[in-house]
């Protein structure tokens, strides 16, 4: 069965092809997910790695946790399942007093 890693404090210039080079060194790698901004493509100092065994990823664990990688000290480990979390929608706190006011200045001065 395949495990899944969490690979922290990467350089912001990782790749996939990067990580899937590294950890196939302790075994054979089914995925690896480089997260990434969505609107400038750099990746965001984290990634995801699957290994096809527990043994395989338990070695991984071993060899890479706290591995330096282009300067920086990665950290390995088991991934977490993904937490539910709450339906967005947010937006702020809008108050209905204020409707058709141009509040742009703190003396409230129409424009």
């Amino acid at each position: 069965m395949a495990k899944r890693l969490f690979i922290g404090s990467l350089p912001y210039s990782c790749t996939n092809a990067q990580l899937e080079e590294l950890f196939s060194q302790a075994g054979k790698v089914s995925n690896v997910s480089v997260i990434t901004d969505r609107i400038s493509g750099q990746g965001k100092g984290f990634a995801f790695v699957e290994m096809t065994t527990d043994e395989e990823a338990d070695n991984a664990i071993k060899m890479f946790n706290n591995y330096s990688l282009d300067g920086r000290t990665i950290v390995v480990n088991v991934a977490r399942p993904k937490e539910d979390r709450p339906a967005g929608g947010g937006g702020g706190n809008f108050n209905n007093s204020n409707r058709g006011r141009n509040d742009f200045s703190r003396s409230n001065k129409r424009w």
